[in-house]
């Protein structure tokens, strides 16, 4: 980390589906010295993809949401016009990162689908927001009153998808600590992110209407203690109940849904399944998303046939570089493959 120049880092491992190990290292704030500890706070950036997968998962589980039916059958409103494809992308498209939105609009690179839905790869935090709003239009409500601007000037208003998915997934596997709209919890425990030269900057407090932008693509703030508690879920599944989903579902969550080319792998993953990449392995598959925003970086994987996982949360820009580290990443591949 020294080496690195990144101030604070934080891991739990998990074996046979129960938290094995944690522990935090350096300093949630190089300006003040506050060691992280295990309730120390970061954001997840896309790791954040994995919990709203899961989330959705349930909603198609229980007959709200059909994964290959077209989204524009549930949406309140189009998306984007003048395009026809837009009535092919499906619940599935987006998980899988096949629905040809690119990751994010600017005005320069407005927002538009570049292939026929399904055709192939494209990772996109615009599909994300898509689905978001569809799961608010059919579960939550919008707030007309409260809006903010953000990419290419799109108006989002504040929704209630904090309180859903705390109240859907994040209280009912015991994840107190993690959410979506800055709370007393973050004000208090909230690693502060840091630049590539280790020197911190302000933290943004999410609202509502950030959250209605960014919960689903990268907005989830959490530790690696609650974060481990949604991987003993994924890992070794409790008997499926309203929160819990089933084998059944669990296994098409984790089915390859589409190959990357070579030019396209991220964290060395062959495929695509729903809402997690897919490394296969001759010893087994494993399962991984990494995430990056400003001053923060993070990296899960984990083996459900072996019942292990990791997470590793940071709050430097060069996270990456203890994340990715060719030693630790040897260390951690033992617990994956063991």
């Amino acid at each position: 980390m020294e080496e690195a120049i990144v101030p604070g880092l934080s891991i739990a491992l998990i074996e046979d589906g129960k938290l094995l190990w944690r522990r935090g290292f350096g300093v949630k704030d190089s300006a003040s010295k506050e060691p992280v500890d295990n309730e120390t706070v970061f954001e997840a950036a896309s790791v954040s993809k994995t919990v709203f997968a899961y989330a959705v998962m349930k909603l198609c589980e229980k007959g709200v949401l059909d994964l290959d039916r077209p989204l524009t059958k549930y949406a309140a409103k189009p998306f984007l016009e003048g395009d026809p494809r837009l009535d092919l992308i499906t619940a599935r498209h987006v998980l899988s990162h096949t629905s040809g939105f690119q990751d994010f609009r600017s005005r320069q690179d407005p927002l538009k689908i570049h292939f026929t839905p399904g055709e192939k790869f494209l990772y996109s935090g615009e599909g994300y927001y898509y689905l978001q709003s569809v799961v608010t239009h059919l579960t939550g409500q919008v707030n007309p009153k409260d809006c903010a601007k953000y990419e290419a000037g799109l108006e989002v208003c504040a929704t209630d998808i904090d309180p859903y998915i705390k109240r859907n997934l994040l209280t009912p596997f015991g994840m107190t600590s993690s959410g979506y709209v800055w709370n007393d919890t973050f004000e208090k425990h909230a690693a502060r992110p840091h630049d590539v030269e280790g020197k911190p900057f302000a933290k943004k407090k999410p609202t509502a209407t950030d959250a209605a932008r960014y919960a689903s693509c990268g907005g989830l703030h959490t530790t690696p203690t609650d974060y481990a508690k949604f991987l003993s879920e994924i890992v070794d599944p409790k008997e499926s109940d309203a929160f819990r989903l089933s084998k059944k579902i669990l296994k098409e969550m984790f089915r390859p849904q589409v190959k990357l080319a070579e030019g396209a792998k991220i964290d060395g993953a062959d495929s695509w399944a729903l809402g997690w990449a897919i490394q296969e392995r001759k010893t087994g598959n494993v399962i991984v998303h990494s995430g990056g925003q400003a001053g923060f970086r993070s990296l899960t994987m984990a083996s459900v046939e072996r019942k292990s996982a990791f997470i590793i949360l940071t709050n430097g820009d060069n996270g990456g570089r203890v994340i990715y580290n060719q030693t630790l990443g040897e260390a951690l591949n033992l617990l994956l493959a063991a």
